[in-house]
């Protein structure tokens, strides 16, 4: 049986939980359009989407892969209607640019995003994102052979110090014939005849 009133608050739930995400959705859009251009600037200067450009080729030629497996008569075909639909979507790229925009407008100021181009389009800051990486791993390859010393002469005083606490305390008589060998058992006398 129909239950017009159960029905009822449903509704009003889903058309209240909607108005809240599209008010969510509004503010999100209410960033101005110079906060957004500073945003812009400084993921242009930091390449921060350029590590998503292999997205849609790497998409495309798994849909090939796929397609081919299907259609293994077809492959002319699939290549050129895969690329044709790929180049197709390309355009959209500026969404994720846009999405990108946003996020680092949500994180940064205005004045933020435009210190943050102006230093990543600097000379300097162009050999940070480019000699960066290298001086990253040189860094931590310096910190493991730096650890790999601590380690050592951590082990080495921890044992030094504790072999003479461990020596300290043990009995004068115990300690005195540490390292020597042990006394041989005296000859048993001869017996008499």
């Amino acid at each position: 049986m129909f239950n017009s009133k159960r029905f009822g608050g449903v509704a009003t739930a889903v058309i209240v939980a909607g108005g809240l995400l599209f008010a969510a959705a509004a503010k999100a859009q209410e960033i101005p359009e110079a906060h957004l251009q500073a945003a812009r600037s400084a993921i242009t200067a930091l390449g921060v989407t350029n590590q998503f450009d292999g997205i849609l080729p790497n998409l495309a030629e798994g849909l090939k892969a796929q397609l081919i497996q299907a259609y293994p008569n077809f492959q002319d075909e699939i290549f050129k209607t895969v690329d044709s639909k790929a180049l197709e979507l390309a355009g959209r790229r500026g969404d994720l640019e846009r999405e990108a925009a946003l996020v680092y407008a949500k994180a940064f100021t205005p004045e933020e995003l435009n210190a943050i181009a102006a230093f990543y389009t600097s000379d300097a800051g162009k050999k940070l994102l480019t000699d960066g990486p290298i001086v990253t791993r040189e860094l931590v390859r310096a910190a493991e052979i730096w650890a790999s010393g601590i380690r050592r002469d951590l082990e080495n005083s921890t044992n030094q110090a504790m072999l003479a606490i461990a020596g300290a305390s043990a009995p004068a008589d115990a300690a005195a014939g540490a390292g020597q060998a042990p006394a041989a058992p005296a000859e048993a006398p001869a017996p008499k005849p």
